[in-house]
């Protein structure tokens, strides 16, 4: 990894670099994103279909595109042999644990002049969960997005996940899409099933919200359909970024940078750190780690890309391009982490101490890690049970509550010349 020194300059050139990561610089897709959406909203199943056949090579028709009940006990049975379904069971728990602290509830605040004002917290009726198919299928994504829907009381949860060429769905998925409560799942990727889960068809309904992570057309599919329905992000490729001093291993440090450029070619991992000792050993660790690992080449890819390590003064400097650069994953490793994460204002999640390293997040901790990428951490949060609610006011006045305010009201709606308002309250007392 390049070291280079914290200045104004390479701050910016960073975060120019980091921003062409971006979804939104993808236009070269988007005519092809657009009209396979605009397909499937005019001729339904058969676009899946269609799509299907011609994308994921498999025969999927309106006899064989939902998953099973005999499927799902297979792959949870193939789980419970690997061992990985206990595994699955206990993060399961430890997500569900997490997101019920997260809970709203309705409220209402009633005065002695007869007025009630309060909100009522109602849990979305229908939400559609996408989950990559193939080398990109990730059993822990399929947890994240579905049990906060779950614990945040959704009526109806729809997974849609690409099928192999023998129209098969990862085990590991629908094992996963079990134990999390989801209650349908469909065979269908891409681009094509955001829309028909945007739009409905004769086989799949039609959604309040999609969440879920994808590639390049499937984010800017779910861009395509914002408005028809709601939807969590568009999500960038993944990134880490490691704050540290002299205190911090070195090793540790290379390791956890690594897990995240394993990702793909387009992740990004970064080290802001105040002691230029630790910098070159940790580029020396990363090289030797590489030369180990079994992504290798994806990993020179990233690193080369978007890897950098960043020699900062003082700690100052380096909390302030942390905020700055806003990443998804920030880990501290400090003398005093708990001190430096107070002065922290932008990150998705912030992982304190070596020993809790980013994988933790991501498997087993229970925080999600559906996180804002691309610096979008500035202003969006975390995936939570607050995605799958929507609040509506409540307002009610009595005679009496209303008459010691009405002259008010209207004067107010007079000021703006819209008299039908003032009106709307005035004949009330005429």
């Amino acid at each position: 990894m390049r070291i280079v020194d914290l200045t104004e300059e390479t701050k910016k050139d960073l975060l120019d670099s980091l921003l062409k990561r971006s979804p939104n610089n993808y236009d070269s897709y988007t005519a092809t994103v657009n009209e396979i959406v605009n397909t499937v909203r005019a001729y339904g199943d058969k676009a899946l279909h269609d799509y299907t056949l011609k994308f994921d090579k498999a025969d999927i028709t309106q006899e064989n595109i939902v998953v099973t009940e005999e499927e799902i006990a297979q792959a949870c049975e193939a789980a419970e042999k690997s061992g990985i379904m206990q595994v699955i069971k206990k993060s399961a728990e430890n997500i569900r644990i997490y997101h019920e602290k997260q809970k709203q509830y309705s409220w209402f605040d009633s005065k002695p002049d007869g007025s009630i004002l309060g909100q009522k917290v109602t849990a979305l009726s229908k939400v559609g969960v996408y989950v990559p198919g193939g080398k990109a299928a990730y059993p822990s994504s399929v947890l994240m997005n579905i049990i906060p829907a779950k614990v945040a009381g959704v009526e109806q949860i729809i997974m849609t996940t690409p099928p192999r060429k023998d129209g098969k769905v990862n085990q590991g998925t629908l094992a996963a899409a079990y134990v999390a409560g989801c209650d349908r799942i469909y065979k269908v990727g891409g681009a094509q099933a955001i829309a028909a889960l945007a739009f409905g068809t004769d086989t799949i309904p039609k959604v309040d919200k999609i969440v879920g992570p994808g590639n390049i057309f499937v984010a800017l599919a779910k861009k395509a359909v914002f408005g028809f329905v709601s939807i969590d992000s568009i999500a960038g490729p993944s990134e880490i970024l490691v704050l540290a001093d002299e205190t911090a291993n070195p090793k540790y440090v290379a390791a956890d940078l690594l897990s995240q450029a394993e990702h793909d070619e387009m992740a990004s991992a970064i080290l802001v750190t105040t002691s230029r000792e630790l910098a070159e050993k940790v580029s020396l660790e990363i090289r030797r780690f590489t030369e180990i690992l079994s992504r290798k080449e994806i990993i020179e890819k990233s690193l080369e890309n978007y890897g950098y390590i960043l020699v900062a003064k003082t700690m100052e400097q380096a909390v302030e391009a942390v905020n700055q650069i806003a990443s998804e994953h920030l880990e501290i490793m400090t003398k005093n982490p708990f001190d430096i994460m107070t002065k922290v204002r932008n990150a998705g999640a912030i992982f304190l101490g070596e020993y809790s390293s980013e994988p933790l997040g991501d498997y087993f901790a229970g925080p999600n890690h559906v996180l804002p990428t691309n610096g979008t951490a500035k202003f969006f949060s975390p995936l939570s049970v607050d995605d799958f609610i929507k609040k509506s006011s409540i307002i009610s006045y009595s005679k009496e509550a209303l008459a010691e305010v009405h002259k008010e009201i209207e004067k107010f709606a007079e000021s703006e010349h819209l008299t039908a308002h003032a009106n709307s309250v005035r004949v009330r007392f005429e």
